[in-house]
């Protein structure tokens, strides 16, 4: 069964009824200045408290370098960080070695054919791979679809879980799983009713749809 990641959480109300609904992971955009979503270290950490321990919490960050971002870890304890930007491997092998029990993801934008390369270069040293849409400034979080057929195509090539992302919503989510079949697909702007409030009738049939 497609796990299902509900992204951009930014309040407890939102994360304990996408909790509720059957999201299986729940991510935070944790002091990301240019993001609508973002929140400070203090909420992500109060809020993952209360989440029910099925469910896995995720640390969404755009930092580039190790420190910091262990940092952060080891203050709110999401049991999975996902990596956007650039971040050499050399500092994914830091966060390994500093928290050794939390997963990794890291987002790969797809804008060609390249991205099958890029995924595969991180691929061993990751948990997770995550395929979104290439942004203005590469970094993802666009809210809109792109090529699929590149994004079946990394499915196939890779030995790790994948999770797609971009341009997700209730009306298109089957679709994606059934043209990409990945290990989980990720929505934030999707299941919005406004701009920090998430719609649970979106997230209701979201999942629902993506569990079918």
């Amino acid at each position: 069964m497609t796990k299902v990641k509900i992204c951009g959480v930014t309040n407890e109300k939102d994360a304990l009824n996408a909790a509720k609904l059957g999201a299986d992971f729940i991510g935070f955009l944790v002091e990301i200045d240019f993001s609508e979503d973002s929140i400070k270290r203090e909420e992500a950490k109060n809020i993952i408290k209360r989440l029910p321990l099925e469910v896995s919490p995720v640390f969404v960050t755009y930092l580039q370098k190790a420190e910091p971002i262990i940092e952060i870890a080891k203050e709110i304890n999401p049991q999975v960080i996902q990596l956007h930007n650039a971040i050499e491997l050399k500092e994914i092998g830091k966060i390994r070695k500093a928290l050794p029990k939390t997963k990794i993801t890291k987002s790969i934008p797809v804008a060609d054919k390249s991205a099958v390369k890029e995924a595969k270069k991180y691929e061993k040293y990751v948990d997770y791979i995550l395929l979104d849409t290439k942004g203005k400034y590469g970094r993802g979080g666009t809210g809109k679809t792109h090529d699929w057929s590149i994004s079946s195509e990394i499915v196939k090539e890779l030995k790790k879980p994948v999770f797609l992302a971009g341009g997700l919503n209730p009306d298109n989510v089957e679709e994606a799983i059934k043209t990409v079949n990945p290990f989980g697909v990720d929505v934030n702007s999707g299941v919005k009713s406004k701009a920090r409030i998430k719609d649970y009738e979106k997230i209701r049939l979201f999942i629902e749809r993506a569990k079918k």
